[in-house]
C-alpha cells in the first residue's frame, strides 16, 4: 500500500478522475445522497490516499483554514475495505498532512455518527449535538493539536 499526498494543483487528470469516481460511488450512490459532491473546496485541498494494485483503497481531503471551517478540516474520508485498519491509516495520514502542510493547531470535522469512535481514538472531541447532513446523522468534532 502506497500513500499519496497531493495538492489539487498537483493532481493528474487520471488521479482526479479516480478520486471523484470513488467519492461519488460512496457518498452519492452507496449512501443514496443527492448533493453536489464535487465542490470548490477541492481546489484548496490536499488530497490524501492509499493505493495498491487494485486502485485507491482509502481517501481523505484536508482543507485549509477558512475553506469550510475557521480551522483546518478533514473530510470525505473513505475506506473501501471496512474493518481492516484502512480508516485508521487514512485518518492518521490526514492528521499528519494537516500538521505538516497546513501547520494546523486544531482540526474540525463533521463525522458520520456511526464512525465517531474512530475519531475519538485519535483525540477528537464532540463539539455539537447530532444533526442530519443529507439525511445521515453527523456530529461536529475537534482535535486540539496544541496539547
Amino acid at each position: 500500500m502506497e500513500l499519496f499526498v497531493k495538492h489539487f494543483s498537483e493532481l493528474t487528470a487520471q488521479e482526479l478522475y479516480e478520486i471523484y469516481r470513488l467519492r461519488v460511488s460512496v457518498f452519492v450512490v452507496e449512501q443514496k445522497c443527492c448533493y453536489q459532491e464535487v465542490d470548490d473546496a477541492d481546489k484548496d485541498a490536499y488530497h490524501v490516499w492509499l493505493r495498491d494494485k487494485d486502485g485507491i483503497e482509502a481517501y481523505a481531503r484536508v482543507l485549509p483554514r477558512g475553506a469550510t471551517f475557521p480551522e483546518v478540516s478533514i473530510g470525505r474520508v473513505i475506506a473501501v475495505k471496512r474493518r481492516c485498519g484502512l480508516g485508521k491509516q487514512i485518518v492518521a495520514a490526514a492528521i499528519g498532512t494537516a500538521k505538516e502542510k497546513l501547520h494546523a493547531d486544531r482540526i474540525t470535522i463533521e463525522a458520520q455518527t456511526y464512525v465517531k469512535k474512530l475519531y475519538e481514538n485519535f483525540g477528537f472531541r464532540q463539539t455539537s449535538e447530532e444533526f442530519l447532513e443529507d439525511g445521515i446523522p453527523h456530529v461536529q468534532m475537534q482535535l486540539d493539536l496544541t496539547k
